[in-house]
């Protein structure tokens, strides 16, 4: 028992340590941006924030389809935001036992059929709700035009995470640690 002492270590590290270490870590990927997902991303949230622009510019809350449209535009780019973020980030990695490319894919696949809603309620709605060559009536038809734009851009993402998710092109441990972007 007379050797006990002499042989324990009494090493500390101070707190200021482990704050750096984990600030470093939050540092942009670049190569995300290069990637198609990230790509897509920002097309998204660059339209994204045109439909609801525009759409808010205009008395939309008279009409129940510009309502509709508003809440899938103004929620669709609010998620966006956060995925790129998490992506961005690669906070996703921190979130091992979730599923990003199902999670990618499903999201994907639902903000495209989102999109296709409000784009058909935006356009129907565009003749009934303002008049010919007035400023609603072209801030509501751009906004038509862009929601297509943004419906066709979830779309082609939904493709890229379906094959994101199914692994085309690598095995599983490859798209894994791949991050599941293309």
């Amino acid at each position: 028992m007379a050797e006990f002492p002499s042989k324990v270590s009494t090493r500390t590290s101070s707190p200021a340590q482990g704050v750096g270490a984990s600030m470093s870590a939050l540092r942009p990927d670049l190569d995300f941006l290069r990637s198609n997902l990230g790509v897509l991303m920002v097309l998204q949230l660059v339209l994204g924030l045109l439909v609801w622009a525009l759409i808010a510019d205009t008395p939309y809350h008279l009409y129940p389809a510009y309502g509709w449209v508003m809440f899938v535009a103004v929620f669709l780019w609010l998620v966006t935001i956060v995925v790129f973020i998490l992506y961005l980030f690669q906070l996703h990695l921190k979130l091992y036992m979730v599923p990003w490319p199902l999670v990618l894919m499903v999201f994907n696949v639902a903000a495209t059929i989102l999109y296709v809603t409000a784009f058909i309620a935006c356009s129907a709605a565009v003749e009934l709700t303002a008049l010919k060559g007035s400023r609603p009536y072209n801030q509501r038809a751009a906004a038509s035009f862009f929601s297509c734009l943004v419906m066709i851009a979830y779309g082609v993402s939904a493709f890229f995470s379906f094959q994101a998710w199914r692994g085309v092109g690598s095995n599983a441990a490859t798209s894994q640690m791949a991050a599941g972007y293309a």
